[in-house]
């Protein structure tokens, strides 16, 4: 009975298949992450009792504001206020998630990226002690200081 010839690689060409699939596979997995901006839960949102009103919060349940007086990209509250009001921060290239649509801007004062709610920087409040305070509600300055509530 004849024999059946047999396909063989030589040694340069396996190694030059196994190569191009390790390189397909490879490709595979890093094109679709390519681009993909990664995704943090920063904010939460909870009934505030004393508000009488849905507000957005930390995840560790601390009110979050936004001083009127910050649109459009203007910052309002820098040096000093900082040490009262404490900007919610994510880190470059992070895109913040939560239950109402957020967003980022870079602060001038440290190049970092502070989330934002309605185009308004998201802050916690120094006054408030614990989980569902919002003793910053109402406060004015150069702006007034509001829960943020979607």
């Amino acid at each position: 009975m004849p024999q059946q010839p047999t396909a063989r690689f030589s040694r340069p060409r396996a190694r030059v298949a196994i190569a191009a699939v390790a390189a397909i596979a490879i490709l595979a997995i890093a094109l679709p992450a390519q681009g993909a901006t990664p995704s943090k839960r920063v904010v939460s949102q909870a009934h505030n009792a004393t508000l009488g009103k849905t507000v957005l919060t930390t995840l560790a349940g601390r009110t979050l504001y936004t001083l009127s007086a910050e649109t459009g990209g203007t910052f309002i509250c820098k040096r000093g206020c900082l040490a009262t009001w404490h900007p919610l921060y994510v880190g470059a290239g992070v895109k913040p998630t939560g239950p109402a649509k957020l967003g980022t801007i870079k602060r001038p004062d440290n190049g970092r990226r502070q989330v934002t709610f309605r185009g308004r920087p998201l802050y916690t409040f120094d006054g408030d002690e614990g989980k569902g305070d919002a003793n910053g509600e109402g406060i004015r300055d150069v702006g007034t200081w509001h829960a943020a509530s979607p």
